[in-house]
């Protein structure tokens, strides 16, 4: 047992220590960047009919968070391995759910980005792909009261998507 215990002990100390990474390629969320080491997430441009003032900065930093949080590569402001760059396409309401008054129930809020991905050091992975993404809610609360919380659910779900379509590649 005592043998045991000095033999998990060893293990854990080379694993804090990177030893068993294997490649270095993975990582516990799934991740695969090759023999990426950076990033670049440029900044977002708003050329939605309907502008929100805080959405294209809200979604360049959470996807630098994301990037920063579960992957090792570290950010740089130009040239990195991998490069985001994207466009807010659209950001629109529109009624849902019309009640057998003819009266919507619901509002719907969609939010539209194409993004373009490039990675430098495997061209394969390359895309530019449109992200839509949106949230509902009842009409019996305003907009400005509901926005910020629909605008973080749906910017979550479309950097989740921008993560998995860029490293993850399942």
């Amino acid at each position: 047992m005592k043998h045991f215990k000095v033999l998990i002990i060893v293990i854990l100390a080379l694993l804090s220590l990177g030893l068993f990474q294997g490649c270095g390629i993975y990582s516990f969320t799934g991740a695969s960047y090759g023999s990426a080491k950076t990033f670049t997430v440029e900044n977002f441009v708003n050329k939605a009919t309907y502008v929100n003032p805080t959405l294209a900065t809200k979604i360049t930093e959470d996807l630098k968070d994301r990037f920063m949080s579960q992957t090792p590569l570290a950010l740089v402001t130009s040239g990195g391995d991998l490069n985001f760059s994207g466009t807010i396409t659209g950001y629109k309401i529109s009624s849902q759910d019309i009640s057998s008054k003819g009266t919507a129930t619901k509002n719907r809020l969609t939010i539209s980005i194409k993004v373009t991905f490039t990675n430098e050091t495997d061209s394969e992975n390359d895309f530019e792909k449109t992200y839509s993404r949106y949230s509902e809610y009842d009409v019996k609360n305003t907009f400005n009261s509901v926005e910020s919380s629909l605008v973080d659910e749906i910017i979550t779900l479309i950097i989740d998507d921008i993560f998995n379509d860029s490293v993850v590649n399942w």
